[in-house]
């Protein structure tokens, strides 16, 4: 059995990313483990989703079952390939072993990838519950703070209002930094309230944090042909259009992202009547 001490340790050069300290699983006579691990180290030099690499991953599992991060490992590329099925059986498994280090993955996978807004909120709440008290850190990509995506979660189910203030909440942290799109989803919720003041002033942060984004312009457009700017609002879809054409928006290698837009977004609203 590992200690805390070493736990904690081999979670947090999992999630940075380095190569762990199999020396670890030595100091607690865990043969079995220290030989997967050791392993394991290597099969990192593998391209990912190889067959030689998921061979590799197999022989780690052969000797330590139980090491979570190489069943981790293995679900990876199916999660990329669109093999949500498999993936699920691996990362499964990675998460009924090491509960506290994996939830947040799930979770921000069942957001990202599947839209599994109830899953996702199960995985993150009970991270919260086993973190107790403790911040739950961030998604996979490091755009956002695990609660503000279950801000996008709440919002994905209908839930505007409580979204919001989850947002608002961890916007009110102690020492708190925003990400980057934080103020856009905030914004947007307002927007969709009908709280056009506060919708313009999250854009204005919105455009500090990360200026020039097209969604930036493209929002703060309809916030003011809303609050009656008719003018200011065709000025800022000129600009969210040139930002557009520019490459400047919102974009994912491997999904959409809530509050993205697209061209035809803007070319629709620029095509709207003047009232």
């Amino acid at each position: 059995m590992r200690t805390l001490l070493t736990t904690t340790l081999l979670a947090l050069a999992f999630f940075c990313g380095a190569q762990p300290n199999c020396n670890l699983y030595k100091w607690q006579g865990d043969s079995s483990g220290y030989k997967a691990c050791e392993l394991y180290v290597a099969t990192l030099h593998f391209y990912q989703g190889s067959r030689a690499s998921q061979i590799a991953l197999d022989s780690v599992l052969r000797i330590c079952p139980t090491f979570d991060e190489a069943w981790r490992t293995k679900s990876i590329p199916y999660l990329k390939r669109g093999d949500f099925v498999t993936w699920k059986i691996l990362i499964d498994k990675a998460t009924e072993l090491n509960p506290k280090e994996h939830l947040g993955y799930r979770g921000w996978c069942r957001y990202q990838f599947l839209r599994d807004f109830e899953g996702a909120l199960q995985d993150m709440e009970r991270l919260d519950s086993l973190k107790n008290g403790d911040d739950i850190g961030y998604s996979v990509n490091g755009d956002y703070h695990l609660n503000i995506a279950k801000a996008l979660c709440y919002k994905g189910l209908g839930q505007k209002e409580k979204a919001l203030r989850t947002i608002e909440k961890q916007l009110a942290q102690p020492g708190y930094t925003p990400g980057l799109y934080d103020y856009l989803h905030l914004a947007v919720l307002y927007l969709e309230l009908k709280r056009y003041p506060e919708a313009i002033d999250g854009l204005d942060k919105q455009e500090k944090a990360c200026p020039g984004l097209a969604e930036n312009f493209y929002y703060l457009a309809l916030a003011h042909r809303q609050s009656g700017d008719v003018e200011q609002a065709r000025r800022y879809l000129t600009q969210a259009r040139e930002q557009y054409l520019a490459g400047r928006h919102r974009d994912d290698p491997y999904d959409q992202p809530m509050d993205r837009i697209y061209l035809s977004d803007i070319d629709r609203e620029m095509a709207r009547p003047d009232k």
